[in-house]
């Protein structure tokens, strides 16, 4: 039987949680959760996160793939028919593979389907020059695909060498590109950083940061120079809050990491922070 959860849905602003993720726990597929992380060793489904995002007065969310299968993105697809406040899904697709073109014309059927990833920060050095792999991501400009970034902060320099070959694609930074927030070094994160800003089609999530920085121990003042960074550099338009639920909880609760960026925008005029806390994603995302 079909379950679906009506949220209510403010009129004129959205506030959107842009980044995470359901599944399923295997070990096989999910063998990146080593033993530090075993609270999040088991099933995370919409059942569970709809009531935080309750909670936390958020109307929706986009599901972002943690799996590099169409399966997955099937999965996904198949809860968001189910659950009303999943707004997108970011799914996964092999974007070198010879038959794109025909994928990508059978997943234009899926409304909720926003976008694509891959792990890139799991890749070899040079994956990002990869020409098949940047034919690939041009062609989701097509078909108003978006492409989420996922990579550590020293692939930062192969990833301006990227953009700089795909102009006309809306791209997303996950996770501010993984700064060592545990370590305070920014130096070359930061450069980098300022430079990516500055093409236009490129979007950043305040997202996955307490996994950067010391699980047991971290404080507000831990982000604020990389969230200090973000804002400057990208400015309020072109930044989008992400929980990175449920990775978040090995080192925070769900209000905790949404707390951070709350305490971080409070001094925002209140038009920039509907656009940080949702309308730079329904906007990106085309919710």
């Amino acid at each position: 039987m079909r379950k679906t959860i009506h949220d209510p849905i403010p009129p004129l602003s959205m506030t959107i949680d842009s980044h995470q993720h359901f599944w399923k726990y295997n070990p096989v597929n999910h063998g990146w959760i080593n033993d530090e992380m075993q609270n999040i060793r088991r099933d995370f489904l919409p059942d569970q996160l709809g009531p935080l995002l309750r909670e936390h007065h958020i109307d929706g969310c986009v599901t972002v793939q943690v799996d590099q299968t169409e399966d997955e993105t099937m999965f996904m697809l198949s809860l968001a028919e189910r659950y009303d406040f999943i707004r997108g899904v970011v799914g996964w697709i092999d974007l070198r593979s010879p038959d794109l073109e025909e994928r990508l014309q059978h997943f234009r059927q899926f409304p909720r389907l926003k976008g694509f990833r891959h792990i890139v920060q799991g890749e070899p050095k040079g994956f990002l020059a990869d020409r098949k792999f940047i034919e690939g991501v041009n062609k989701l400009a097509r078909y108003n695909f978006t492409y989420d970034l996922l990579i550590y902060h020293h692939q930062l320099e192969e990833a301006l060498a990227f953009v700089r070959q795909v102009p006309d694609v809306k791209i997303v930074v996950d996770h501010i590109a993984k700064p060592s927030i545990r370590t305070g070094e920014k130096t070359h994160w930061e450069l980098n950083m300022a430079a990516l800003a500055t093409f236009k089609n490129v979007y950043c999530k305040v997202s996955g940061m307490v996994t950067e920085a010391r699980w047991k121990d971290w404080k507000q003042e831990d982000f604020n120079p990389y969230l200090d960074e973000v804002f400057e550099t990208f400015g309020t338009s072109r930044v989008m809050y992400g929980s990175d639920w449920p990775v978040c909880l090995v080192a925070a609760s769900y209000g905790e990491q949404l707390a951070i960026v709350q305490q971080y925008i409070a001094a925002l005029s209140e038009s920039e922070k509907k656009l940080v806390l949702g309308e730079n994603a329904k906007t990106f995302y085309n919710l």
